[in-house]
């Protein structure tokens, strides 16, 4: 399988933000998109997958389908694995994971499954088959079709490989891009993030400002593979930046969050298009210049602990935008209903929950505030 062949490229998303996500991989031009519970499958070759990995940051994972076949007993599971080509995409040299899943098929017992392709792995190619792995071979058994897969991102695609800091539950970098996306943020207004956290928002908003690819700074599993060219993926990933004239705002009552936030965006190369300060929401006043939007994840129940605490957080928030903040949009993230009802702010009809963290939350949104 070399650069130029087309096979199937499945793009994982944030159950939920499948859309949003349809949306992204169609405006960077890929071929032809077709959307599915859990992700996008797109038509190309490596240099796709490289650029999907690179570009998309919306996507939480890149699996390149290299192959299928047929398979209604392990005898012949094992035959056909033994004569895949292997060498064609992995290498001998770096150590592999398999995973098996079965579904609807003779072959049922995916650990015997799994046994059989590790055994084809080892004895055909010499590779090793290591449970702590970077490189992850998924194959999937289902209607006794056999699709082998390659995950080629190796670290899921939220870490950019910049947010050293973290605080306590934080936003994931793909998902705070898709509900930006969500409320219609493209890189030309001011974001505010009153409740920062490290300042995932605030950084992801500048980072699309500035035209700067997600994956710019870490490394991906791919790179590890015998289809991987390196003087191709060093002249794409070597792509212009522009500036921005647009300034983005965190702050958090948290002094801790605040340092964070900056050493995060120190790393990320957007230092000089934010700010980040330390005060209380209800302290909060916009910027200078023409409205933009205000998003916020602040903490709800299940994520922090007691929501009874929370309503006059909610409400004091509320009330801050409803009297300073004319002309924004307001997106803020919850799990809890009651707690956006508590905001007294316009909301517009809930949308569909999305999953983070283990639990559900929506994304709920305003008009420009008057």
């Amino acid at each position: 399988m070399d650069s130029q062949n087309t096979f199937d490229i499945f793009i994982v998303a944030t159950p939920g933000l499948e859309d949003m996500l349809l949306a992204e991989v169609t405006e960077k031009g890929f071929a032809n998109p077709v959307a599915s519970p859990g992700g996008i499958t797109v038509q190309g070759g490596w240099p796709e997958v490289w650029r999907a990995n690179l570009q998309l940051r919306g996507a939480s994972r890149v699996l390149a389908r290299i192959g299928s076949f047929m398979a209604f007993h392990l005898a012949q599971l094992d035959k056909r694995a033994r004569k895949f080509p292997w060498g064609d995409v992995l290498r001998a040299d770096v150590p592999l994971r398999v995973q098996v899943t079965t579904k609807a098929s003779r072959i049922y017992h995916a650990g015997a499954a799994t046994q059989r392709i590790e055994t084809a792995l080892r004895e055909s190619l010499g590779v090793m088959i290591s449970p702590e792995a970077a490189l992850v071979l998924k194959v999937r058994i289902d209607d006794n079709v056999v699709t082998i897969s390659l995950d080629t991102s190796g670290e899921a695609l939220h870490k950019r490989g910049h947010k050293e800091a973290v605080g306590k539950a934080p936003m994931r970098e793909n998902l705070a891009y898709l509900m930006l996306r969500q409320t219609g943020y493209t890189g030309t207004e001011t974001v505010v993030d009153p409740m920062c956290g490290s300042g995932t928002f605030v950084i992801e908003a500048a980072e699309i400002a500035m035209g700067l690819n997600p994956g710019r700074s870490r490394h991906f599993a791919f790179e590890d593979l015998s289809s991987f060219d390196a003087d191709q993926w060093a002249a794409m990933r070597d792509t212009p930046t522009t500036s921005t004239p647009l300034r983005f705002y965190g702050s958090d009552r948290d002094a801790g969050a605040v340092r964070m936030s900056r050493m995060n965006a120190e790393r990320a190369g957007v230092a000089d298009a934010v700010t980040f300060e330390n005060h209380a929401a209800g302290e909060l006043t916009p910027p200078d210049g023409p409205p933009g939007l205000v998003m916020v994840n602040p903490p709800y129940g299940g994520r922090i602990g007691n929501k009874k605490l929370l309503y006059p957080l909610y409400g004091t928030l509320g009330q801050t935008l409803l009297t300073r903040f004319k002309g924004w949009r307001v997106g803020l993230v919850t799990s809890e209903p009651p707690l956006a009802k508590a905001t007294g702010l316009p909301w517009k009809p809930q949308g569909p929950a999305i999953a983070h963290g283990g639990m559900k939350v929506w994304l709920y949104q305003t008009p420009p505030l008057r």
